[in-house]
C-alpha cells in the first residue's frame, strides 16, 4: 500500500530532505512516488518493509513540516475516477472498519466549498457502508478526502483519500515557541527551523551534539527534544554566565526541564576551541553570524606586542586569568570562518555524524537553485543557489542537502553535510584542499588590516541593499 504525507506548504525546499533524514535515523527506505513543490500533498512507498504501518508511524513521528501520514486508499483526477480508484485499492479492506467509530473530513487546499457542497462530497462515500458510531472526536478511525486545486481554480487538479495512520510531531512547535521562552535575543532561531535542522542532524538518544555559536541555545534545546546531550560555546559569553538566574542558556534548559541533557557551556570562538581534535561528536548544528551589525571578531590581535601573555605588576599572575579580563578580539574574514568550521567538524565528528549550518546568500534563490539534494556517493555533484559564492566544501564532508530560506532581498541555506569515513576521501582533493586552506589563511584570514566589509562580501551587499553589480 502506499501513503499519504500531508505536508505544510511553508519552507517547501525543507521537506523533502527533512523526511529522507527522519527515514534513514528509523532505518525505513521508500521511494517518492508523487511530490511537488507547490502541493501539501506527497505519496510514497516503502520498500523492503514486513510492517509498512509501523514504519510509516516511525517516519512521520519526529516530522515538523508534516501534520500526518495516511494509508492511501485512493487518488484521481476527479471524484468518478477516485471512487473507482478507492473500489480497486481497498474494498476488501471495508469490512475490517464497519462497526468501529469513524468520521471524515474535507481537506482543501487552495479552493474552498459551501456546507451543503461539503456534506454532498462526504455523501458520495457512503457505498463503503460503514455503521459504526460517526465521532468526531477521538474516533478509531479518521478518513479525509484531499483537494488539490490550482490557486482559486474551481476544480481540483487530483484528489486523494486515505485513512490516518499517525500525527506529526508537529505539536512541538507550540511547546518551543519564542514568545514562551524565558530567555531569548533578537537573533534566536524560531522553533520550527531549529526543530526543522535537529531532524536533518539526526540527532536521537546516544546523540553528542555540539552548536559553536550557541546564542541563547536554541538548537541545543531542539536537539534536547530529540534526546541528544548537547553543549555549546559562544565567543559572547553573557548567555552563558549565570549572572542573572533564569537569564541565560541553563535557565531555558530548566524551563523545558531538558537540563539533564545540557553538559553545559563556554566561552570561545572556532579559531580558539578547547573541544579535542578526537572524533566523538555525532552532530554539529549552528547558524554562525552574519556580521553585519558589526564585523565579525575572533579573539586575538594583530599586533605583535599584544600577542605574548601579559603578567599584572603586582601579582605576576597572567591577565588573561583575571575574572575581569577582556580578551582582546581581531578581524576575521567570513570566508575564513566557513571553511575554518568544515575543518573543525571534519575533525572532530565520527564517521557518518551530521553537520548542520546555515549560510546566508546575497539575493533571492529561486526555482531549481532554491533546493538541491545531493546523492551521498556523488561527492563532486555541482550545487547551485550560491549567487555570491560557492557552496563552501571538504574531501572529508559529503554535502547531503540544501535547503533555502528566502527573505525580501537576500536568502540563507542550511547545509548538511555527512562526515565519510577516512577510507572514501580522496587524497588528492585533499592535498588540494589544504593547500586552498593555507592561501585562505595567509590571504584573506584572521587579522586582515582589511575593513569589516572587504571581509565579508555579505555584509558588503547587505548594506549597498543588494544591488545588482554593474
Amino acid at each position: 500500500m502506499d501513503y499519504l504525507i500531508r505536508f505544510l506548504q511553508v519552507h517547501e525546499t525543507f521537506r523533502q530532505p527533512e523526511t529522507e533524514a527522519l527515514a534513514r535515523l528509523a532505518g525505513v527506505q521508500f521511494e517518492w512516488i508523487f511530490y511537488a513543490d507547490d502541493s501539501p500533498y506527497s505519496v510514497i512507498r516503502f520498500h523492503d518493509c514486513s510492517d509498512p504501518t509501523a514504519a510509516a508511524k516511525a517516519l512521520i513521528s519526529r516530522s515538523i513540516l508534516s501534520t500526518g501520514i495516511f494509508e492511501l486508499w485512493g487518488t484521481g483526477i476527479d471524484y468518478d475516477a477516485l471512487h473507482a480508484d478507492i473500489r480497486a485499492r481497498t474494498e476488501t479492506l471495508w469490512p475490517r472498519f464497519t462497526n468501529e467509530t469513524f468520521r471524515f473530513k474535507l481537506d482543501i487546499f487552495h479552493g474552498s466549498h459551501t456546507l451543503t457542497e461539503h456534506r454532498a462530497i462526504i455523501e458520495t462515500f457512503k457505498y463503503m457502508a460503514f455503521t459504526g458510531p460517526i465521532q468526531m472526536k477521538n474516533p478509531t478511525n479518521k478518513f479525509d478526502v484531499f483537494e488539490d486545486h490550482e490557486l482559486d481554480a474551481p476544480i481540483p487538479r487530483r484528489l486523494f483519500f486515505g485513512r490516518q495512520v499517525a500525527e506529526s510531531g508537529r505539536r512541538a512547535m507550540n511547546k518551543y515557541d519564542l514568545k514562551k521562552r524565558s530567555y531569548i535575543a533578537t537573533t534566536s532561531m524560531d522553533a520550527e527551523l531549529s526543530l526543522v535542522t535537529a531532524n536533518l542532524a539526526q540527532v536521537a538518544p546516544g546523540t553528542l551534539m555540539y552548536d559553536p555559536f550557541m546564542g541563547t541555545g536554541s538548537f541545543p534545546l531542539a536537539c534536547a527534544h530529540f534526546g541528544a546531550a548537547v553543549f555549546g560555546s559562544d565567543l559572547d559569553g553573557r548567555s552563558i554566565r549565570d549572572n542573572k538566574p533564569g537569564r541565560n542558556v541553563k535557565g531555558n534548559f530548566e524551563q523545558y526541564a531538558t537540563s539533564s541533557q545540557y553538559l553545559g557551556g563556554f566561552v570561545a570562538d572556532l579559531t580558539n576551541s578547547p573541544v579535542r581534535r578526537k572524533r566523538i561528536l555525532q552532530a554539529i548544528v549552528c547558524d554562525p553570524p552574519y556580521g553585519v551589525r558589526e564585523g565579525l571578531k575572533v579573539l586575538g590581535s594583530t599586533r605583535a606586542a599584544l600577542q605574548e601573555v601579559v603578567y599584572l605588576a603586582d601579582s605576576g599572575l597572567p591577565a588573561h586569568l583575571q575574572p575581569n579580563y577582556v580578551p582582546l578580539k581581531k578581524a576575521y574574514s567570513f570566508f575564513r570562518m566557513l571553511d575554518d568550521i568544515l575543518h573543525f567538524a571534519a575533525e572532530r565528528l565520527e564517521d557518518d555524524g551530521r553537520l548542520c549550518m546555515w549560510m546566508p546568500v546575497a539575493g533571492e534563490v529561486e526555482g531549481e537553485e532554491a533546493a538541491v539534494a545531493v546523492p551521498e556517493s556523488d561527492g563532486d555533484a555541482m550545487v547551485g543557489g550560491a549567487r555570491e559564492y560557492d557552496i563552501p566544501r571538504h574531501p572529508a564532508l559529503r554535502l547531503v542537502s540544501v535547503c533555502t530560506q528566502d527573505f525580501n532581498k537576500w536568502s540563507r541555506q542550511l547545509l548538511t553535510y555527512r562526515r565519510v569515513g577516512d577510507g572514501e576521501v580522496d587524497r588528492g582533493e585533499l592535498i588540494g584542499y589544504k593547500a586552498g586552506r593555507l592561501a585562505l589563511q595567509s590571504g584573506n584570514g584572521v587579522g586582515s588590516s582589511a575593513t569589516a566589509n572587504d571581509l565579508n562580501e555579505f555584509r558588503k551587499k547587505y548594506f549597498q541593499g543588494f544591488k545588482e553589480r554593474s
